[in-house]
């Protein structure tokens, strides 16, 4: 029988080998490999980038440990329980998340070392665990910064907030344009809104109609009252 540790770096190794669609296609080696259980969740954090931040490194996963697991919490419990963050000189996004697994660009956060928050981000994609054809992508990437604004721990640092609105702005327009349209959408008509979004989106009960279900208003006429009055 294998040890639950070969086991695990079985598990690692594997999934190094997948990588997002963007991901440049070039093999990187481990560098370290670490496995952390905190309170009921394990973080496998995968570093493939000589030289990455050892400091960097230790506040992704101080960030995991204080985000994920309140985000589980508030919007799915039964979200999984183990995370792996693999650390790729070979992709070249910024982050992403697929089937329990985050990566990062060692590029951008050695520019941006603030920018811790990608975790809260991209940890909520993981939470959220939309089927396919769950709803519009914009929803999705609207709640993930939604999450980022209200859970994030350390937005102010990282010059990171949600944008003024502006003429051009469209509510389709995903991340921090639509976050911010959800939150006006919270304080205005329905406080637990996004969550109640995110369930139906996870069980592919999102329709147009659930706008006006929980605000009396279509999608587009809240559209045109944020418009209106969009004070936060």
């Amino acid at each position: 029988m294998k040890s639950s540790a070969t086991i695990t770096l079985t598990v690692i190794l594997s999934l190094c080998l997948f990588r997002p669609a963007l991901a440049q296609e070039q093999t990187a080696k481990i560098v370290s490999a670490d496995t952390i259980r905190k309170k009921g969740f394990t973080l496998n954090l995968v570093n493939k980038s000589p030289g990455f931040s050892e400091q960097t490194l230790n506040r992704l996963k101080e960030t995991f440990f204080t985000v994920y697991p309140a985000e589980a919490k508030k919007y799915n419990k039964e979200a999984s329980k183990e995370v792996t963050f693999i650390i790729d000189p070979g992709y070249d996004g910024v982050a992403a998340a697929a089937n329990g697994t985050v990566w990062f660009n060692p590029e951008w956060l050695t520019k941006n070392p603030e920018d811790i928050d990608v975790v809260t981000h991209e940890g909520m994609h993981i939470v959220q665990a939309y089927p396919n054809h769950a709803g519009p992508g914009w929803v999705t990437e609207g709640i993930a910064d939604y999450v980022r604004f209200r859970m994030g721990v350390n937005n102010t640092a990282a010059g990171w907030s949600l944008p003024e609105l502006k003429q051009s702005h469209k509510y389709t327009d995903a991340y921090r344009v639509t976050a911010r349209f959800l939150v006006w959408i919270e304080n205005k008509y329905d406080k637990n809104f996004v969550k109640k979004l995110d369930l139906a989106m996870r069980t592919r009960m999102y329709t147009d109609q659930i706008w006006k279900k929980y605000t009396g208003k279509t999608v587009d006429e809240l559209w045109s009252a944020y418009q209106q009055a969009p004070s936060i």
